[in-house]
């Protein structure tokens, strides 16, 4: 396995992808429904489900990795229990969103597109929310956080941290 592949989820299981593949195995088109299953299960699509996923259904690896690329909902990595988003929109940027951005990544010791170690925190960037009256914004899971200050990332952050420990 290459250096840069997560190892698959504890729950990830041959059987358990099989009778995923199972119910889909019929149908047309039953690529897509097999990957939101297992991704929806196990919480992202290791490779080794990948591949075994591309045997039973006699589709090519290729094939089935450039599906996973092309949807931004697909993910080859494990992704943390709580999603940052932060917008990087005109009005967000104008006002102060890279340099939230920058103070995210900071505070959370993770680039965009990574997890934390502790599988808490998975940061993303967004274009436009649709909140511009309220920039910079940044969105944790699905809650609206509203004129982000860069010196206030981490105390943002913090109740999601406590939850955890709880």
């Amino acid at each position: 396995m290459p250096a840069d592949v997560q190892p698959a989820h504890p729950d990830f299981t041959v059987e358990h992808i099989d009778g995923i593949i199972n119910m889909h195995q019929d149908e047309a088109g039953a690529l897509i429904p097999v990957l939101q299953e297992v991704q929806e299960s196990v919480g992202y699509l290791p490779e080794e489900a990948l591949v075994h996923i591309s045997s039973r259904l006699g589709i090519p690896y290729s094939e089935v990795t450039g599906v996973v690329s092309f949807y931004s909902f697909f993910t080859t990595v494990p992704r943390g229990r709580h999603t940052v988003r932060a917008c990087l929109g005109t009005a967000c940027y104008v006002r102060g969103g890279k340099e939230v951005l920058e103070s995210l990544k900071r505070h959370l010791g993770i680039e965009v597109g990574e997890t934390t170690e502790d599988r808490m925190f998975s940061l993303e960037v967004g274009r436009c929310f649709g909140a511009c009256g309220l920039a910079p914004v940044v969105v944790v899971d699905e809650t609206v956080h509203q004129q982000v200050k860069p010196s206030r990332v981490a105390e943002l952050l913090e109740p999601y941290r406590e939850e955890a420990t709880e």
